[in-house]
């Protein structure tokens, strides 16, 4: 008949399993954090990349009056 006990072995590859187990969960739990900052940095670069997209255009436009004020000046020279 079978003891009721496990083996050492038994409970050693258990113990092991738990470990492994639990340093998974760890690396998700790291992982998901790690996972939420990088979408919010994403987020903020993003929103950064719009606003100096929209400065430059307006730099842009602004560029563009002063050399047509200049060609018109020169034109009436």
């Amino acid at each position: 008949m079978n003891s009721a006990k496990p083996n050492s072995t038994a409970i050693q590859m258990l113990e092991t399993l738990e470990q492994q187990v639990s340093a998974l969960v760890d690396t998700c739990n790291y992982l998901k954090e790690e996972n939420r900052l990088l979408r919010a940095q994403q987020e903020r670069l993003q929103e950064e990349r719009a606003a100096l997209m929209e400065r430059n255009h307006a730099a842009r436009t602004r560029v563009d009056a002063i050399i047509s004020r200049l060609k018109s000046l020169e034109a009436h020279t």
